[in-house]
């Protein structure tokens, strides 16, 4: 069935005029139908203004679909009419009036469904929310018009007022998520605790427009401008440069703050949040001016890449500079152990990105070394120093695995050194064994840790600890097991007394000395030293039980025999419990 407009005119009357532009001569004339196909679109608009037709953001209904249909035929109609009619006809001028008023109507209505239909203007969304969230009958309205206002040569005016609307929309998203601009020099006068605080802030909005904001006005502004996708694709762009320009101008002043190892976690959380805001807005760089955009927010996001490369350098010097003169007492772990280990482990939570920051290092410092004939002599001398690394073969894929071997083993020489601080070769050992016991514990309760320098080298490293408890063992006990041989009790084949008493005071004597001694020193990881315990046990009880059993009944008419005879062999147990639990000074320090 044939659709009449409002004034019984069927639209088909006024087709053959248009569709015959190409064969129509300039002096040809619209038909009378074109006056009334205005008048309906003036009735149609004073209605809607009036209020007689009630409301117009609903599901649209087949007049209003009508209205848009009939506003796109005026729009080329008048074009048709430019081109067949003296310039400057009545009809001409009065068609272009009237599209005029539609187009002005169809901007307030697309204006109102863009800022009051949104639904978010005025409450924060969180990343699980749909932003914006239009009702789909509005955006499929809002596609309709533009489409209409496009198609009538209206695209200025109607990216004019979605790209207002959806900006000020933005910034009250910015504004509920306290984001607030601060000026350079006060960033730079401003404490690390309170830069801190504003970075945390600026990481939290940075995150929303990534994951949350950019996104919802990408797949907005697609739905909208559906039918021409360059347009969708400009206004995004548009926005995303305005906010982007305005985000990093924070980043960018706290990238030239004074660089310290403090720093260097924050530093890479924005780091990961400037690599996000780029994954989110990236598709839309489609011109040189867009590049450039992104090639600003590389260039900020390498400046942090490049901090945490030299905080990493300043650690491996503050490693090699840590020269001590007085050692910890009771062989406890070292702070310097501490600290490096704890660093390391929050640095692995950031393993993707220092992965990614020392490859793009690396790179450069290849550049430099091709170019720099000086500095490519000096880098060889460093691959060889580093050839020996049991990363070596994947140092090209893992830089930053490599980096932390290299951090390991500084860490490792460092210690070593400072274990000849002890006069005492056992105290020595003991204070290797509880720094590499502290080191293999806290990589093995990380996984990121764990991860990045591999089961392998676990494994060396619980061989290495091993061998230092091997040492002491040999060097504390040995001593006494030797004490208690059974080789040289005899002279003429016959157990001496004098031998006996020798031996028995010899032992309480060494024993004595080394309670004394070691009940000071500290191990404080429990595993550790319960196995210390179990192993003394294993070898000094059942040595002195033997001895005792077989040699005790020598001195059984002697006097004063307990001068001699000082412990039982059960006492021996209690004694070795009390190794290892440090006197009140070195206690203080015993901490995991």
């Amino acid at each position: 069935m044939e659709k009449n407009n409002d004034s019984g005119c069927p639209t088909s009357d006024i087709d053959p005029f248009k569709n015959s532009v190409s064969t129509s001569d300039e002096n040809s004339e619209a038909p009378e139908n074109i006056e009334t196909f205005s008048k309906i679109i003036e009735s149609r608009i004073a209605k809607y203004n009036s209020g007689e037709i009630p409301t117009r953001f609903g599901k649209m209904t087949e007049e209003e679909s009508f209205f848009l249909e009939a506003v796109m035929h005026l729009s080329k109609l008048t074009n048709v009419i430019a081109k067949s009619s003296p310039s400057g006809s009545t009809l001409l001028n009065w068609t272009n009036l009237v599209l005029q008023r539609a187009m002005t109507f169809m901007e307030e209505e697309f204006r109102t469904l863009l800022e009051d239909f949104g639904g978010c203007s005025n409450s924060k969304v969180d990343k699980n929310s749909d932003y914006p969230s239009y009702p789909p009958e509005v955006v499929t309205r809002m596609n309709r018009i533009a489409t209409a206002m496009i198609s009538a040569g209206f695209e200025t005016e109607c990216c004019q007022v979605y790209s207002i609307s959806r900006r000020n929309a933005f910034y009250e998203q910015l504004k509920m998520l306290e984001f607030e601009k601060i000026n350079g020099d006060d960033v730079q006068r401003m404490p690390w605790d309170s830069l801190e605080g504003e970075i945390t802030q600026w990481i939290n909005v940075a995150k929303s427009c990534s994951s949350t904001l950019f996104p919802g006005e990408r797949r907005l502004g697609e739905s909208v401008f559906f039918d021409s996708p360059m347009i969708s694709q400009s206004l995004f762009s548009n926005l995303a440069r305005s906010i982007v320009i305005q985000i990093l101008d924070f980043a960018e002043a706290v990238s030239r703050t004074k660089r310290s190892a403090e720093k260097l976690f924050k530093f890479l959380d924005i780091y990961e949040a400037i690599r996000d805001l780029v994954s989110a807005i990236s598709e839309s760089f489609s011109n040189d001016g867009e590049h450039e955009l992104k090639s600003e927010i590389l260039a900020t996001r390498d400046r942090f890449g490049e901090a945490a490369v030299n905080v990493f350098c300043d650690l491996e010097s503050s490693i090699k500079n840590d020269a001590a003169r007085t050692p910890v007492p009771g062989g406890a772990v070292h702070p310097l152990t501490r600290y490096v280990m704890n660093y390391l482990k929050y640095a692995c939570e950031y393993r993707d990105a220092l992965e990614h920051i020392f490859q793009e290092h690396a790179k450069l410092e290849a550049y430099s070394s091709a170019t720099s004939p000086s500095k490519w002599k000096s880098s060889l001398d460093i691959d060889h120093v580093e050839s020996e690394s049991p990363l070596d073969d994947v140092a090209a894929t893992m830089p930053f695995s490599t980096q932390l071997m290299k951090i390991m083993e500084l860490l490792d020489s460092n210690l070593e050194a400072k274990s000849n601080l002890y006069r005492d070769p056992s105290l020595r050992d003991i204070f290797l064994m509880n720094n590499g016991r502290y080191i293999l514990q806290k990589a093995k309760g990380s996984t990121e840790v764990r991860q990045v320098m591999g089961d392998t080298w676990c494994r060396r490293r619980s061989t290495t600890v091993r061998q230092y408890h091997k040492n002491y063992q040999r060097e504390t006990w040995g001593r006494v097991l030797q004490i208690l041989s059974h080789d040289g009790m005899q002279m003429n084949g016959k157990v001496t007394k004098p031998v006996v008493k020798e031996r028995f005071k010899n032992f309480s004597t060494m024993l004595d000395e080394i309670h004394r001694t070691q009940s000071t020193w500290v191990v404080s990881d429990e595993q550790l030293r319960s196995e210390l315990r179990v192993s003394i046990s294993a070898v000094l009880i059942p040595a002195y039980r033997s001895f005792f059993g077989r040699f005790r009944q020598y001195l059984d008419n002697t006097k004063h025999a307990e001068k001699y005879i000082k412990y039982q062999p059960e006492d021996i147990e209690t004694l070795i419990e009390g190794l290892f639990d440090g006197n009140p000074t070195s206690m203080a320090r015993r901490k995991t």
